[in-house]
């Protein structure tokens, strides 16, 4: 039947947390972007379809059905583009998994966490406000702190990862996206005891 396509059926929608565009590609703030497209690789899969203001893609992870998004909206309005999906696919928050950096974690070092404040991070503050709340989990990938406290944080987050960084980033970004399955398939506690040693 041309209109009885299946609309629903997703359990989980995962956010990769970025800014859009070749000018911001491989940027600290843009650890969502470079997890997603890191994930995609390892399923085989592109994340390319445009909706909800996101390049999307619809797939099965940990066993479950998932709707990951990478939101063009710009960091700062990220929860314009999480809400009308989750409120599409009737996904409760705490079934929506956020994927950021993190500048108080050493760079390439994870963070598992269920809920919490957004800890100055634009993208997650304007996904609480708009998204209902701080009670959804989140994977968080170190990117350092700035080398200098005069050192002007938006600079440091837009900036690129160099050398060492750049090889660890690299390896961290694969990890995080195992992360994510893992809260999929065993829950939140077995990826924070599995991701967040040390």
């Amino acid at each position: 039947m041309l209109f009885g396509r299946k609309t629903g059926g997703v359990k989980w929608i995962v956010v990769f947390l970025g800014n859009p565009g070749a000018r911001y590609a491989g940027t600290r703030h843009n650890i969502g972007f470079m997890t997603a497209d890191a994930l995609s690789k390892r399923l085989g899969i592109k994340i390319d379809r445009v909706k909800y203001k996101a390049l999307t893609c619809r797939c099965e992870l940990g066993g479950e059905s998932a709707f990951l998004m990478k939101p063009q909206t710009y960091m700062n309005l990220s929860g314009d583009a999480v809400r009308p999906a989750m409120d599409f696919f009737k996904v409760p928050l705490d079934h929506v998994i956020v994927v950021s950096d993190d500048i108080s974690l050493p760079t390439g070092k994870l963070r598992v966490r269920r809920s919490g404040s957004a800890g100055g991070h634009n993208g997650l503050k304007d996904i609480i406000a708009k998204c209902g709340g701080d009670g959804f989990p989140r994977v968080k990938v170190g990117v350092g702190a700035p080398p200098d406290p005069e050192y002007d944080t938006a600079d440091w987050v837009l900036g690129v990862f160099r050398n060492a960084d750049a090889e660890v980033i690299g390896k961290s970004v694969v990890t995080a996206g195992e992360a994510v399955e893992e809260i999929i398939k065993n829950g939140v506690d077995s990826a924070m005891g599995k991701f967040n040693g040390g």
